[in-house]
């Protein structure tokens, strides 16, 4: 079961966007995440008029490793980490270590 999962609002925790807070786009594999507004960077692009690209330099969205974020907590205000709970009848759910809260899946 993954901890942070696609639709999550979460904040950076290391890094140059050390303090953002975003909603993760995709993951887009076991530990890496597509957040949106975060880890922004410059790329190259050759144009290409088959596709209709103009080239030059665009900013392109890159992938964040899902240890430098952490889950936003809408009720503290402040990021959390996120656990594992065995409900009654077998069924997992992802609740704030802090609170002991269920998340709500988005």
């Amino acid at each position: 079961m993954n901890k942070i999962r696609k639709g999550d609002e979460v904040v950076v925790l290391a890094g140059r966007d050390k303090g953002k807070r975003g909603t993760v786009a995709l993951r887009k594999d076991e530990s890496y995440l597509m957040v949106d507004g975060v880890n922004m960077v410059k790329k190259h692009a050759k144009p290409n008029p088959l596709k209709g690209i103009a080239g030059g330099i665009v900013e392109k969205n890159m992938p964040i490793h899902q240890s430098n974020v952490a889950i936003f907590n809408a009720a503290t205000g402040k990021a959390d980490r996120v656990g594992i709970k065995l409900l009654a009848d077998g069924k997992k759910v992802r609740v704030y270590k802090s609170s002991g809260d269920e998340i709500k899946a988005a």
